[in-house]
């Protein structure tokens, strides 16, 4: 298939009009040109021969009644004789030349000629022979109007654009159950349900779209099935927990080293069953609100401090930019944040680099459409292998050994659904000198005012 050719159904039907359009408007002409165009080129052709014919043997009369007939003749509005300078005057000059009436005429008088008309309140035409380069011949045609042919060519161009406006409003017609349906598609894509679509237009798209309506209510029945799954596992599993947490913490004083592990395991599940249920929950989170990136960074950050004890010039190097308020949600990024310091604590090291910054923003608050806000988290590790950069963001994958082997294995995939949600992207590189560098960019959405970090 060529590249040229349309893609869409809406293209390609109106690319299908146009082309016929262009057939049938190809074919017009050419029976316009041959049944009316050429007969009339034929008629003008006859008449100019039949007036310089005549006013040719009349001036070849002699005596007494040459100058009566070439009167006569003239008073009946045939063809008079100018000098070259005389018609130069009369604006010979500017009569518009037409080469296809002067070969026709050539042939009917045997000799070559100059055939120009102009249109003032008649129309007439200029001739003149090369055997009188002098003289010019000037044929007035009373029933001959160059206009005739302008309403016919008014009305084909006319239905031709009609036919043109038709087509496109009926492709669209055609084409709207498709639009409709690739809307739904794409709120399905988004996580959202699109209801169920009206079924119309032609039956293979009917049969469309019952099918996409079947699939929608399958995917209701999975979501209803998932929320079902997550309160089992939220109840079944976290219930014999806390009744093994609480036999724990009443064994005897002599088996604390038994203790202390079984309720580090435990808090180790819980975390496991928590970051499994962010997994599958990413898109639960619906409520933006306008939040300033650079406060939400300060809240986890203080919470990180409060579990660790430790001096915040110890754990974080910070340098953030100024950013505008953006369209997030809040609890959501807060644990893209947390998620982030974590896996920078316990697979790199300390201290980490936390920087913002935006670009598309002018200094006056202006922001441009594609503007955007970013943050980068750099640990002091090692770093994690080239070719797994890309690997660590599918769910259970971990990065080498280098950066440790525990954990679920959902951290940054839950990040990435997180950043994804909110429109962004997320990038991973191996920061020279440093450790693993990974950077988010999200869209600034409405932006009502410029807050200081």
């Amino acid at each position: 298939m060529w590249r040229w050719t349309p893609r869409t159904a809406f293209a390609r039907t109106i690319a299908l009009i146009a082309f016929v359009l262009v057939i049938n408007q190809a074919v017009s002409y050419l029976m316009i040109a041959v049944y009316v165009v050429k007969p009339g080129v034929q008629q003008i052709v006859h008449l100019l021969g039949s007036n310089l014919q005549t006013r040719i043997l009349l001036e070849q009369v002699e005596g007494p009644e040459r100058q009566p007939l070439l009167a006569q003749y003239n008073a009946m509005g045939g063809a008079q004789r100018f000098s070259a300078q005389e018609a130069e005057q009369m604006g010979v000059d500017y009569a518009q030349p037409y080469e296809f009436l002067a070969a026709e005429l050539s042939y009917v008088m045997q000799e070559p000629v100059q055939v120009r008309m102009a249109s003032y309140n008649s129309t007439f035409f200029w001739v003149q022979r090369s055997q009188e380069p002098d003289s010019w011949y000037r044929v007035v045609l009373s029933e001959f109007d160059d206009r005739a042919l302008s309403p016919l060519l008014f009305y084909l161009a006319l239905i031709g654009s009609l036919s043109v406006l038709g087509g496109i409003a009926f492709a669209r017609w055609l084409n709207r159950p498709l639009q409709a349906l690739q809307l739904a598609a794409r709120r399905i894509a988004a996580g959202e349900d699109p209801g169920q679509l009206e079924e119309r237009g032609a039956s293979e798209i009917m049969q469309v779209t019952q099918a996409f309506n079947q699939m929608s209510r399958g995917i209701q029945r999975l979501e209803q099935d998932r929320a079902l799954l997550l309160a089992g596992i939220s109840h079944d599993l976290r219930t014999p927990l806390t009744r093994i947490r609480l036999a724990t913490e009443m064994m005897p004083p002599s088996e604390d080293y038994l203790v202390e592990g079984i309720v580090h395991d435990i808090d180790d599940m819980n975390a496991i069953i928590d970051q499994f249920i962010d997994y599958v929950r990413a898109r639960d989170h619906v409520n933006f609100s306008e939040e300033d990136l650079n406060v939400l960074i300060q809240d986890v950050i203080e919470s990180v401090q409060y579990v660790t004890d430790a001096p915040s010039e110890d754990l974080f190097h910070l340098n953030l930019g100024d950013l505008p308020l953006v369209q997030l949600q809040a609890v959501a990024m807060k644990r893209v944040l947390s998620n982030l310091i974590d896996n920078a604590r316990h697979y790199g090291s300390t201290p980490i680099t936390i920087r913002t910054g935006a670009q598309g923003i002018y200094a006056d608050g202006n922001v441009r459409k594609d503007a955007r806000i970013w943050i980068e988290v750099i640990d002091s590790g090692e770093g994690i292998d080239e070719a797994q950069l890309d690997e660590v963001f599918e769910p259970f994958m971990q990065g080498n050994l280098a950066r440790g082997g525990e954990g679920s294995g959902l951290g940054l995939a839950i990040v990435k659904r997180f950043v994804q949600l909110h429109g962004g992207d997320i990038q991973l590189r191996n920061q020279a000198g440093a450790g693993l560098c990974v950077r988010i960019e999200l869209p600034v959405r409405q932006p009502t005012q410029h807050a200081v970090g």
